[in-house]
């Protein structure tokens, strides 16, 4: 017998929580874990688009994703803190080395460059976005640790470092805004 991969539980708009209950399906906790969903598989299809100068940003593309996995878990499992200030520092210290790698900007940028900067600029502003909810559903129905505040609003700056480096890496200029 095979596992069928529809359960019919969420049709009339309902779905169900780690703890059993059934809540809407625009349940803010429901609608962050969406957020941080599509932001860790966009990273897949960045991934998956690498060019062959970016291949070098794979393995920490992919940490990445296993650690918003670790952050979805955080939201859901009560007692649950996989996020830590350790893993802020090592977004902090990455984002600083790989600054230094391309010169600094005077001017806003346009978001794009290369196929891999725009995909890490669209995953960037998908970080905002899970940001976002997830501080509205710290601020209206679930308190949610400071670190994992911390994370998600540096995961945001390192997309946005990253996607400057893949430009470098691929040889593009960046265009100023004006």
């Amino acid at each position: 017998m095979t596992l069928k991969i529809y359960t019919k539980v969420g049709d009339q708009g309902k779905t169900k929580q780690v703890s059993g209950k059934m809540v809407p399906k625009y349940d803010l906790q429901i609608e962050t874990l969406g957020n941080l969903d599509e932001l860790q598989s966009y990273l897949g299809v960045t991934i998956a688009n690498l060019s062959d100068n970016c291949q070098v940003l794979k393995d920490e593309l992919q940490k990445r994703q296993k650690e918003l996995y670790q952050f979805q878990a955080d939201i859901v499992v009560r007692r649950h803190q996989e996020i830590t200030p350790d893993k802020v520092k090592e977004l902090e210290s990455r984002i600083d080395k790989i600054t230094q790698q391309y010169p600094r900007i005077p001017a806003f940028i346009l978001p794009g460059g290369s196929p891999t900067a725009a995909n890490l600029q669209y995953s960037r502003t998908l970080a905002r976005r899970a940001e976002r909810s997830l501080v509205e559903l710290n601020d209206k129905k679930q308190p949610i640790s400071p670190f994992n505040l911390e994370y998600i609003n540096r995961l945001s700056d390192y997309l946005f470092t990253l996607a400057r480096y893949a430009n470098v890496l691929d040889g593009y200029q960046e265009i100023k805004s004006k």
